[in-house]
């Protein structure tokens, strides 16, 4: 008998669910519950990265700075260092991984409401991105394979942010894959997005590369003819950023073709109202380094 062969997805599709996807994982590191579950762990709560180094990397166990670092990618390595191993001496990955579903858990409540955290769509939704998320291969994707080991939980909405989460890095580990490919190092994988628009300078400096780097990697792009005089990309370099993009979302198929069009429509449907709920909370910053909404 013949293997069953995967139906296709296509791209607009695929670069869809991860818009759909994303502000469901990220509530995370925005909403107030979440930082009052930081506090209570010991972390200082004036800022928001200590509690977001820990959030995102405790499935990596008590990783150190390099290790953060290099799964994170963008993130200048000083700024890295401020806050990773620091991060695991205040609370273990253990005791973080429990608080950010508990995090999770009052988040969504307060955001979707109760009602639809209950219902019977948010149920249908979470077994839908859990079927994606078991379609995930996780060789070369560290953050990706990290949430994947973890337990699944039992609630629903916890399913599905944890489904989300674990799309979310397995795309994003293969866009790390696609910026090396293109010869983009940490620096200027953000120095090229914002030449494309992605997002302003004053955005991507969250990530902590100081104006001497910034300036060394805009001058290495405008070297390979990436980048004109006034920081604003050329026709090659909106190439080689749109063949960046174009890669990603190829790398992050399969579990969508895996799920197939039909459910993977579905469940696009589905997410549409929590969707709405989390980006109408105003939780989440108008613009991010993600360059959704401009990608």
């Amino acid at each position: 008998m013949s293997a069953k062969v995967q139906e296709t997805v296509e791209p607009g599709r695929v670069r869809q669910m991860w818009h759909l996807l994303e502000p469901l994982h990220a509530l995370l590191y925005y909403a107030p519950e979440a930082f009052e579950e930081a506090r209570a762990l010991g972390y200082d709560v004036e800022e928001r990265w200590p509690s977001y180094f820990a959030w995102r990397a405790a499935p990596l166990g008590p990783a150190g700075a390099e290790r953060v670092a290099s799964a994170f990618y963008s993130f200048s390595p000083e700024m890295v260092a401020r806050y990773v191993p620091e991060i695991w001496r205040t609370a273990t990955p253990a005791e973080v991984l429990d608080a950010r579903l508990r995090a999770v858990d009052r988040a969504y409540r307060s955001v979707l409401g109760a009602e639809a955290v209950e219902g019977s769509d948010i149920a249908e939704a979470a077994a839908l991105a859990r079927r994606a998320a078991g379609a995930v291969a996780t060789a070369g994707r560290p953050l990706a394979a990290a949430n994947a080991e973890l337990p699944w939980p039992e609630a629903p909405h916890l399913v599905l942010w944890q489904a989300a989460t674990i799309l979310r890095e397995h795309r994003g580990d293969g866009h790390l894959a696609a910026l090396l490919a293109a010869g983009l190092d940490p620096a200027e994988s953000l120095v090229s997005f914002a030449a494309v628009g992605a997002a302003s300078e004053r955005t991507f400096a969250s990530r902590g590369w100081s104006g001497p780097a910034w300036t060394a990697a805009r001058e290495r792009m405008a070297a390979r003819g990436l980048l004109a005089a006034d920081g604003s990309a050329t026709d090659a370099g909106r190439a080689l950023r749109a063949g960046v993009e174009l890669r990603t979302d190829e790398l992050a198929a399969a579990p969508w073709a895996a799920l197939g069009p039909g459910p993977t429509a579905r469940l696009a449907e589905l997410l549409g109202g929590p969707w709405l709920a989390v980006i109408g909370s105003g939780l989440l910053p108008g613009e991010n380094t993600l360059g959704i909404g401009k990608i």
